[in-house]
């Protein structure tokens, strides 16, 4: 699903935003340093985060979305996939991360637990929701509030690719 949406004007690309590229671009370069087993993604993630952030306020963030990251991986439902650094488009399990992290910092409760429920087992729910809230509420500590994404738009999403796979 394509990303560049102009009806979010005047933000220009939903992903150039800086809340959404930290969120989006931070989870993309973490699960590739994951996969690959190579520093080269989280070097990348950390020049990403201090130039965006400032030096100490970009290490203590990328330290919650390192936490974040990490905890999902462990408890996720299936392994987690990721487009390319910088793609304009996003995956299932992109979507998830986002609408947790903006349905926390809009206290859309409902959101937040759909996107949980959709990527992440149902015992280790409480740890994922954890670390995702330690990694939201220092983003808007630093006034980086993700776009709100509505809970109809996740359940649609959630709906086409249960679709998409049953096929």
């Amino acid at each position: 699903m394509a990303a560049c949406m102009s009806d979010i004007e005047p933000y220009g690309c939903y992903f150039e935003r800086a809340p959404e590229k930290l969120v989006l671009e931070g989870y993309r370069r973490w699960i590739a340093g994951f996969d690959t087993g190579s520093v080269a993604p989280w070097e990348l993630t950390f020049a990403l985060y201090t130039d965006l952030l400032g030096p100490a306020d970009g290490r203590r963030v990328l330290s919650e979305l390192s936490h974040f990251v990490r905890t999902l991986r462990q408890c996720a439902l299936c392994p987690l996939r990721s487009f390319p650094f910088g793609a304009h488009h996003i995956c299932r399990d992109e979507c998830m991360a986002l609408g947790l992290i903006a349905g926390i910092q809009h206290d859309d409760d409902e959101a937040a637990q759909l996107c949980l429920g959709a990527i992440t087992c149902t015992a280790r729910q409480e740890l994922v929701g954890e670390a995702a809230a330690s990694f939201a509420h220092s983003l808007s500590q630093l006034d980086h509030q993700l776009l709100p994404i509505p809970r109809a738009v996740l359940q649609n999403i959630l709906s086409r690719v249960r679709r998409d796979t049953v096929h």
